[in-house]
């Protein structure tokens, strides 16, 4: 498997999750507190303001990659099974 194939394989991925997450926040089933997490993991994303710096090596990326999918599953917890079936969540 080449780099290329690995990179679109990754890119496909995020956005069918990305088009999950999108129709779960959409789905008017779903608890404001899943939807205030889940805005606050895409506001903290895109902000330029982080708990560690990203000019300190490795760890300033660290919190990114922890609080964001944090923030996430998060959201998903408070998400009923219904609507996230409904929403062709994947269990796997």
């Amino acid at each position: 498997m080449s780099l290329k194939s690995s990179l679109k394989d990754v890119a496909s991925t995020l956005k069918a999750r990305l088009d999950v997450y999108r129709a779960v926040y959409r789905h008017p089933k779903t608890p404001r507190t899943a939807k205030v997490l889940l805005w606050l993991a895409l506001a903290y994303l895109m902000s330029p303001i982080d708990l560690i710096p990203d000019f300190i090596p490795i760890i300033g990326h660290l919190d990114d990659l922890v609080i964001v999918p944090g923030l996430i599953l998060l959201a998903l917890w408070h998400i009923p099974e219904n609507v996230l079936s409904e929403c062709g969540y994947n269990y796997t």
